[in-house]
């Protein structure tokens, strides 16, 4: 039986030794933080939710980390709650099947993926042309256990004598004889186009990322665990034409593999988050994706804090950088593992669109045809209280601006004083933004974050509505 109240982090164990943000969250089961009894109590015979009954209580006090994963699927859209139990398991079938078939073209073109290794060296030069490099070579190989890797590792870059280079070539021999399970001849064989050459440029940066992401936490002591990651990233870089990988994205995956059990029931999560979040990573040669958020975010500072606005300009932070981070892995830096997963389930349901299923299922709906959905309804019970807000404030027709960015100007004004006294250049904001982390109380941001926006919206249209 349940805890009537427990850490947000007691689910997900840390490793000996390791220092972590403390939680500022703590679970509350007793008609509180959603429980598996008050989710199943949403469900209609057939299937349907009634996602309208859970929302409050979910942007209030989250979810029970025993049902997260499923309800994670619906909060970000993977499923439409009007659906039935078997609707939503051939949803399910068919995913699984596309997702094996991306998978396996991947593997075609690269044998690491699915073998339960990740690879953390370059493979290939810009030009498409394979690296010899021994260590490449043997972290390639399926055949060849991680550990050996390091341990040979380690023996070639320590050996300084005239054995070396005999080894070294003993060690190419070895591999080249074996490289069709590396997939090295197939690079060999073939001349490949410019994104198989970008995606394989790719592979050692997921790793290298991979194995840095959330090394604090048991789950990822585990090989397998790891792996899935990379290949899960792996294959989002092959299939998203226009934004491939970016650092930043195994983040955001991380919780997906430690929450759902199926490897491509977490590569759809992940999908569908990237739906909302993939503008912030599409850069170009002039702009980053992520500038328009931070524009906006200057403007909300500028109508609800303008004294430290000017302050911030002063600084020459005018272009809100330091919030990069923040935006871009939505918190996960500045909050616990546990708590991080809260905030984002409480921002989900503020921001929960039911027609969100439809618009990922169908990208050419128009804006058009999704506002019409939306006056269809018969309840707004069935959207967030910040969607809510927007329509209600009839700011349906401009471009939305996402709760996180309210988050981060909340976060801002609340320390606006500290700010103003200690900032003195940006390095300092920058310190008293990460001396934040672990000390910041995620349902009271979230609440912040909503009280900001009401302000802001307040102060926007009545700033509009002045005569010139």
């Amino acid at each position: 039986m349940w805890k009537s109240s427990e850490d947000a982090d007691s689910y997900y164990e840390v490793r000996s030794g390791c220092e972590v943000p403390k939680t500022q969250f703590r679970i509350k089961t007793r008609k509180r933080t959603l429980s598996e009894r008050a989710w199943r109590a949403a469900f209609t015979e057939e299937g349907c939710v009634r996602i309208g009954d859970t929302l409050g209580r979910i942007h209030r006090w989250g979810v029970h980390p025993s049902i997260r994963g499923e309800v994670w699927e619906f909060l970000l859209g993977c499923f439409d709650p009007n659906s039935t139990y078997e609707e939503r398991n051939q949803i399910r079938q068919r995913r699984r099947e596309q997702y094996a078939i991306w998978k396996e073209e991947c593997r075609k073109m690269n044998a690491v993926i699915g073998s339960g290794r990740i690879i953390t060296a370059p493979i290939i030069t810009e030009d498409g042309v394979p690296i010899q490099d021994p260590i490449v070579l043997l972290e390639a190989n399926p055949d060849k256990d991680l550990s050996t890797v390091e341990h040979d590792r380690g023996d070639v870059q320590g050996e300084n004598d005239d054995n070396q280079e005999e080894k070294e070539s003993a060690i190419h021999d070895d591999l080249s004889s074996n490289s069709d399970a590396s997939g090295l001849d197939k690079m060999e064989s073939a001349p490949m186009d410019k994104k198989e050459i970008q995606w394989k440029l790719n592979l050692h940066q997921i790793g290298l990322d991979v194995v840095r992401t959330d090394r604090t936490l048991v789950f990822y002591e585990k090989q397998e665990n790891l792996s899935k990651l990379w290949d899960i990233l792996a294959v989002y870089a092959w299939i998203d034409k226009d934004v491939g990988y970016c650092q930043g994205m195994s983040d955001l995956c991380s919780p997906m593999i430690v929450l759902l059990e199926d490897e491509a029931d977490a590569f759809w999560c992940f999908e569908r988050l990237m739906c909302r979040l993939r503008r912030n990573f599409r850069c170009t040669e002039s702009s980053v994706g992520v500038e328009q958020q931070l524009h906006s975010l200057a403007s909300i500072t500028q109508v609800v804090d303008p004294k430290l606005h000017q302050h911030l300009e002063t600084l020459g932070g005018g272009d809100y950088l330091f919030a990069f981070r923040m935006l871009m892995v939505l918190f996960r830096r500045e909050f616990s593992f546990g708590d991080s997963l809260f905030l984002w389930e409480m921002m989900w349901a503020l921001e929960y669109d039911p027609n969100m299923f439809s618009m990922y299922e169908e990208p050419g709906l128009t804006d058009e045809k999704s506002e019409e959905a939306k006056a269809k309804m018969k309840s707004r019970r069935q959207f967030g209280k910040f969607e809510r807000e927007n329509m209600r404030n009839g700011m349906k027709d401009l471009e939305p601006t996402p709760i996180s960015v309210f988050l981060v100007a909340s976060i801002l004004k609340g320390n606006s004083a500290k700010l103003l006294q200690e900032a003195r250049g940006l390095d300092d904001v920058v310190k008293i933004l990460n001396d934040l982390t672990g000390n910041l109380d995620a349902r009271k941001a979230c609440s912040t974050a909503m009280k900001l926006h009401k302000s802001y919206l307040r102060k926007a249209k009545k700033s509009n509505s002045a005569p010139a």
